[in-house]
């Protein structure tokens, strides 16, 4: 833990799925289906050589949402 740079959040999960609260799950599930549910995205990089620039920006702690690398 002592690696992991400040301002930086590590999060993990170790539980079974029996451990979720079906209901806060189920709301998850219909927001999904519904798509009133919206993944926050910084910026979108084209093509493998842009991955280089996505990591700067990641390791910058810049990004206020998830950096996404499409391969075309």
């Amino acid at each position: 833990m002592l690696l992991v740079p400040k301002g930086v959040r590590l999060t993990s999960y170790g539980g079974d799925a029996e451990d979720l609260d079906p209901t806060a799950l189920q709301e998850l599930v219909d927001d999904i289906a519904a798509g009133s549910f919206k993944v926050p995205i910084d910026t979108v990089y084209r093509g493998l050589a842009s991955v280089v620039d996505a990591h700067e920006r990641m390791a910058s702690n810049q990004a206020s949402g998830k950096l996404v690398v499409v391969l075309e």
